[in-house]
């Protein structure tokens, strides 16, 4: 049996890392930090704005 592989020049992009991006450029393309989870009405209500 002839087992049919595609074989490309590039490498498999998830085993590759990404480049590092300093944080300006992250905070212009993703903006900033959001918390994990969402705040309860009552900070949001006396929470710093």
């Amino acid at each position: 049996m002839i087992s049919s592989r595609y074989r490309s020049s590039r490498p498999y992009t998830t085993a590759t890392p990404r480049p590092q991006m300093d944080a300006h450029a992250r905070y212009r393309v993703y903006g900033p930090v959001q918390p994990m989870d969402e705040p309860s009405f009552l900070k949001r209500l006396f929470g710093r704005r």
